[in-house]
């Protein structure tokens, strides 16, 4: 599994833009928030907070989350080792790191974090492929390609594909392209960071 791309309107975009936080300013460039999400454990981090939708949430409880995510595990079943791993490691450097993009608000003496305003309207889409999967828009390509093959050869009458009238034909390329548009976009609603579930990488194709 391999991360595709990452960006703020589902599509994969020139790493050197910038993103725009809603407020009319570029305070973060797209490199920098590629620096952010390369990590795993921050993306799953975030994946959480965002899920929280703004709430506050105590280190502790953020730390048992990704690491039962990170081991595969129901968060009851985490060993104290393993969330004291990840709980150290986001303390110590990838929450202060979150803290001075203002992707959060970290409160180390308390042991709180949320999300800031920066990461509010920071949609991010990850763009997760399998190894034997290929991107969407290589998908939409060759489907556009078959469909342009088939209104050929139906323009020119060979048969036995003019038993079926061409408007049909028509009709069907139609459906196939509506089927995976709805397919398409399911598929979107579970790779941005906050989704329900687990967080994209994790999931199962």
């Amino acid at each position: 599994m391999s991360l595709e791309g990452a960006s703020t309107d589902g599509t994969n975009t020139d790493p050197a833009a910038s993103v725009d936080d809603g407020r009319g300013a570029s305070a973060l460039s797209r490199d920098e928030v590629f620096d952010i999400l390369s990590n795993q454990r921050r993306r799953h981090a975030l994946h959480f907070l965002k899920q929280r939708n703004g709430d506050a949430t105590e280190l502790r409880e953020l730390s048992a989350q990704v690491a039962a995510w990170e081991n595969g595990k129901a968060i009851e079943q985490v060993t104290s080792d393993e969330r004291r791993r990840v709980y150290t490691s986001l303390q110590q450097f990838h929450l202060p790191k979150l803290d001075r993009s203002e992707i959060v608000a970290y409160d180390n003496q308390r042991g709180r974090v949320e999300l800031a305003d920066e990461a509010t309207d920071l949609d991010v889409y990850l763009d997760v492929v399998e190894g034997s999967d290929v991107p969407w828009s290589q998908y939409y390509l060759g489907l556009s390609g078959l469909s342009f093959v088939l209104f050929g050869v139906v323009a020119i009458g060979m048969y036995p594909l003019t038993l079926v009238p061409a408007l049909a034909w028509g009709v069907f390329v139609t459906m196939v392209f509506a089927a995976s548009a709805l397919a398409h976009a399911s598929h979107d609603r579970r790779m941005h960071l906050g989704a329900d579930g687990p967080p994209a990488d994790l999931q199962e194709p």
